[in-house]
C-alpha cells in the first residue's frame, strides 16, 4: 500500500478472474473495515472509472438527502 497523498492510496493491482470476480488487496479491506458478508455498490463513470463503496454509507447517504428533503418540503407548508 502506498499513500499517495492524505487519504488517497495505492493498493495495487488485480486480475479479473474468468467470472469477473476481482480480489481486494487485504490492506484495502482492512484500511476500510470491509468484511465477509458486507455489501458494496459499484458506481461508474465512463470518463473517471469505477467506484467501489460499502452500501451502508450509501444509504446513510441517501438517508440525508432523504432527511434535507422532508424538511425542504415541511418549510414551503
Amino acid at each position: 500500500m502506498t499513500e499517495l497523498k492524505k487519504g488517497k492510496y495505492l493498493f495495487g493491482t488485480v486480475k479479473v478472474g474468468e467470472r469477473g470476480q476481482i480480489v481486494i488487496p487485504k490492506e484495502a479491506r482492512d484500511k476500510f473495515d470491509i468484511k465477509p458478508g458486507d455489501s458494496l455498490m459499484i458506481l461508474g463513470d465512463e470518463r473517471k472509472g469505477i467506484k467501489i463503496v460499502k452500501a451502508e454509507i450509501m444509504r446513510d447517504y441517501a438517508l440525508k438527502i432523504l432527511e434535507d428533503t422532508d424538511d425542504t418540503v415541511q418549510d414551503k407548508k
